[in-house]
């Protein structure tokens, strides 16, 4: 399995730290609103990472984070006049619904930052002591140029961003050391909440936050980190810079990005008016079809965002999702349940397209190659499967959809949703149950209507129901 690692600018085989296992960490988002569709790439791109580990038959412990206090927090706080603690919480359930409603898997951990101050000061007062951090009045900064390495991942030179120091300024900039130094700890302003530290109240910077909590979790290194391509400088370079200065070893081994997502070939801003958050989307589209559009380019290229192409998304996953249709429909109809004489040569036939499948993801997880390997399986579907097939056959064709659109995330083989006319029908017959006084029959229609999402409630207006 090859992997392109920002840090080396090449392919890689993956070696795992531990045979076996994979420790992987994704920066998460910062909950201060809505997670827009740019958010939403990485939660897709690293979840279909994950899930193909998980298909190879690797353990994954996956991590990541929420940022829960930050400069955008604390002004959604005052604006609004209520706590950071309750901007934060709100902005996490919001975003772990839409996760779900992504297929995104919940992480093994999820590290809220401010659930790890403690940690975070320990590790400062670590870094002052081994001399790559100092402290002038109650903030902590980190000394750059102390850790030699500075600027492996990004690969920028110091003298380089010396020259361009004043786009890099932050708080206190007179008191720095030096123009490149970041900080660590800085201390509280009026109104903003805060944590006993030796040098003051205050809070930790952005960048010690996921070292922090990358190493609580998956321990001093990990085998892949990983997050948009913002993040490569200055966060993830500070993150190196911080993490390894405090334990001495190599942070991680291999350093993922995905590119950005345009809006019709311009950046996403609401200045431009083509902000869309991820309930927006969810509004006029299946978020399958969402997920299924984001695939169909490599993690690695900029993705364009457009209705035209969202269509030719939703057309695309349709076409997959009727095969199977089509073969489950064989598959109750058939005759014969044991193999036919030509169907285990037609198996091997259908196998090769799971080792085409996994060549592709083989090579950086080049989910493009793979969807062309899923639709090449669709074709010899729709070409072998017919009212002779058998079973048995029609089964492990099934599978091998269900197994390869499982990594993907993408649900093929789910209960058809009721129409709502459909339900309707049914919510009219459980009223005619009741009145015949047939309680069987009405608690049956409910539990029916459950086990497909749908929810009753019985008001004095009649009967109500919602989608769970």
């Amino acid at each position: 399995m090859l992997i392109y690692n920002t840090l080396s600018k090449q392919k890689e085989e993956f070696i795992p730290l531990e045979a076996g296992k994979v420790k992987m960490y994704v920066c998460g988002p910062t909950v201060y609103n809505l997670i827009h569709i740019g958010n939403a790439r990485p939660m897709i791109v690293f979840d279909t990472v994950r899930r193909y580990f998980e298909y190879r038959g690797y353990e994954v412990n996956f991590v990541s984070n929420f940022t829960d206090i930050d400069d955008k927090i604390i002004q959604k706080a005052i604006e609004e006049g209520v706590s950071t603690e309750e901007i934060s919480n709100r902005y996490i359930i919001e975003c772990k619904k839409d996760m779900e409603a992504l297929n995104v898997k919940p992480a093994t951990t999820h590290p809220l930052a401010t659930e790890e101050v403690g940690g975070m000061l320990e590790m400062i007062e670590d870094l002052i002591e081994k001399g790559y951090a100092y402290e002038k009045n109650g903030t902590v900064y980190f000394r750059v140029r102390k850790f030699a390495e500075y600027g492996k991942l990004s690969h920028k030179n110091l003298d380089d961003l010396q020259s361009g120091g004043r786009s890099l300024q932050v708080t206190g900039e007179s008191e720095k050391e030096d123009a490149l130094d970041f900080v660590l700890w800085k201390p509280k302003k009026e109104g903003e909440p805060a944590w006993d530290s030796p040098w003051s109240g205050g809070r930790p910077g952005w960048h010690i936050e996921c070292s922090v909590m990358a190493k609580r979790y998956l321990g001093p290194q990990i085998d892949i980190h990983a997050g948009g391509e913002d993040l490569v400088f200055p966060h993830h370079e500070n993150e190196i810079a911080q993490s390894e200065a405090a334990n001495g070893v190599e942070f991680a081994k291999y350093w993922m990005h995905n590119a950005f997502l345009n809006i019709d070939s311009r950046k996403m801003s609401k200045s431009l008016g083509n902000f869309f958050t991820v309930q927006d989307i969810a509004q006029k589209y299946d978020l399958q079809v969402f997920r299924f559009f984001m695939l169909c380019a490599h993690y690695r290229s900029p993705v364009n965002f457009s209705e035209e192409l969202m269509e030719a998304a939703k057309t695309g996953l349709t076409r997959i999702l009727t095969a199977v249709e089509n073969l489950k429909f064989l598959k109750n109809a058939a005759k014969s349940v044991d193999l036919k004489e030509q169907e285990p040569a037609q198996i091997e036939e259908a196998n090769t397209f799971v080792t085409a499948f996994e060549k592709a993801m083989d090579d950086d997880f080049n989910t493009a190659d793979a969807i062309t390997a899923i639709f090449e399986l669709v074709t010899f579907a729709n070409k072998t499967a017919d009212g002779d097939s058998s079973v048995a056959f029609l089964d492990v064709v099934l599978q091998v959809f269900e197994n390869l659109t499982d990594v993907l995330g993408l649900v093929v083989n789910k209960e058809a949703e009721l129409l709502d006319s459909e339900i309707e029908q049914l919510i009219e017959e459980r009223q005619q149950a009741r009145k015949a006084k047939d309680f069987a029959r009405s608690d049956a229609i409910r539990d029916e209507l459950l086990s497909k999402g749908i929810i009753l409630e019985d008001t004095r207006e009649g009967v109500k129901w919602k989608k769970a």
